[in-house]
């Protein structure tokens, strides 16, 4: 017998068959991460930290994998639909520095989606209708509806979805990797070629958001059987396949071509790199892949929205109409995040200010491993693991500010603006009925 039904008889409920499985879990947070990120970025990397991009990204793992040890620890401990927004609840408690995370969390994952559906349809309309702007706006549209649904059907149908998906990309990628480190020239890959280690340590920030994903694994406490022992498997499982994947594609992409190749190759240099080996059908392969991924990302971006939603309602962080179920079942906290992301695809070019979906994951990041710090006794975290995480966070935010986002005034704007929204909701909530009462650990429930 199985270690969910053992827990669950011994509840005396009997076997139950909907809960998800580590792999599962694991996958949803894999194909948040491997989406947009690792089709786009490769060329922006490269122009700062050149054939040692994969340096970069192994650099951007392990602090990945220091956040996801504050994570884990944390979901182990407070499993809960409110995921990683719980943690910063249990250590600031249920005041403004949480509410404006929370609002903070919601806006910025809608406009990672929406831009991770505008590279959806980028590439859609470019096999599709010869890159024409206006369907590539349909199609990204199309696909924000589409994951919409999946996600109303309920988890099981995004965990297998996921899984389909993941196994696709990670499979084709894994191909692609192989074919590419076989054929590679080392010489492209000489450290004398590389740049001073102040460029590697820039292009982290960029590289970083490759990662970002991972803290989506956090909401599927709920739906795990025995979270305490499954969500740690599950992050540490998702982070070492994503870290695997990018090292393995920077090298081979980098071992192919070279840094100007893949520089003006900018998105497509994977589907460039392809080519060399696998012809002009491994550069339609990759195209693939990348509506695969992206449309993995989109389904993850948005799997959040419902249980995250339920629970801040739950401990007055939302106002109740978030939770509110519209036709006896779908939560208007999931339809609220989609048409957000669809009116961001649809108006805006995402690509300009897609950036500070990094500084704002950053931000909330080291808010909650610093809100980790005030209850680690309960979690049994290691104080200089934490304090090394935040460090970490913190210095690739301020590398991220000080190298790229103070010259994109686009991306300033919208960061400030989505930070004003957020104090401007939770006031505006907060003021109107009084302040919240309890505490997050007296209103848990599963």
């Amino acid at each position: 017998m199985s270690d969910p039904e053992q827990h669950e008889q011994a509840q005396g409920q009997g076997p139950r068959t909907k809960y998800l499985s580590v792999r599962q879990a694991a996958f949803i947070g894999v194909g948040a991460m491997v989406g947009a990120g690792i089709f786009a970025l490769l060329g922006a990397a490269g122009e700062l930290a050149g054939a040692a991009v994969w340096l970069s990204f192994l650099i951007a793992g392990v602090i990945a994998v220091l956040q996801g040890y504050s994570f884990a620890k944390l979901g182990a401990r407070y499993p809960s639909a409110g995921g990683l927004l719980e943690y910063v609840a249990e250590g600031f408690g249920l005041g403004h520095a949480t509410g404006i995370t929370a609002w903070l969390t919601y806006l910025a994952n809608a406009v990672v989606t929406a831009m991770v559906a505008v590279s959806f349809g980028n590439y859609a309309s470019s096999m599709a209708a010869g890159g024409d702007a206006a369907w590539a706006k349909v199609f990204a549209a199309l696909i924000i509806i589409l994951m919409t649904a999946v996600n109303i059907v309920g988890s099981q149908l995004v965990a297998h979805a996921q899984t389909v998906i993941v196994y696709v990309v990670v499979g084709i990628l894994t191909v692609f990797a192989v074919v590419t480190l076989a054929n590679m020239n080392p010489s492209l890959l000489a450290f004398s070629h590389y740049p001073a280690w102040p460029e590697i340590i820039s292009s982290v920030a960029l590289t970083f958001f490759a990662f970002l994903g991972f803290g989506i694994i956090t909401f599927t406490a709920k739906d795990l059987a025995r979270p305490d022992r499954q969500l740690p498997r599950a992050m540490y499982l998702a982070l070492g396949i994503a870290t695997v994947i990018y090292i393995a594609i920077a090298l081979g992409v980098f071992g192919t071509l070279t840094v100007e190749e893949v520089v003006s190759s900018g998105g497509t240099a994977l589907a460039v790199a392809a080519e060399p080996t696998l012809g002009r059908a491994g550069y339609w392969l990759m195209c693939v892949t990348a509506l695969f991924a992206t449309a993995g990302a989109t389904n993850a971006g948005l799997y959040p929205a419902a249980g995250l939603s339920e629970r801040l309602v739950e401990t007055g962080l939302f106002p109740p109409l978030m939770a509110r179920k519209v036709g006896g079942r779908v939560v208007a906290g999931l339809l609220v995040e989609a048409a957000v992301c669809l009116v961001l695809a649809v108006a805006f070019k995402l690509e300009a200010i897609a950036s500070i979906g990094s500084a704002v994951a950053l931000l909330i990041f080291v808010l909650i491993t610093a809100a980790h710090f005030r209850v680690r006794k309960e979690t049994g975290a290691s104080p200089a693991i934490l304090g090394l995480a935040i460090t970490a966070a913190g210095a690739v935010l301020v590398t991220f500010v000080v190298t790229t986002l103070i010259h994109e005034v686009a991306s300033l704007v919208t960061l400030l603006v989505i930070l004003a929204i957020s104090v401007g909701l939770d006031f505006a909530w907060h003021g109107r009925h009084g302040g919240r009462t309890g505490s997050p650990t007296a209103t848990r429930g599963r």
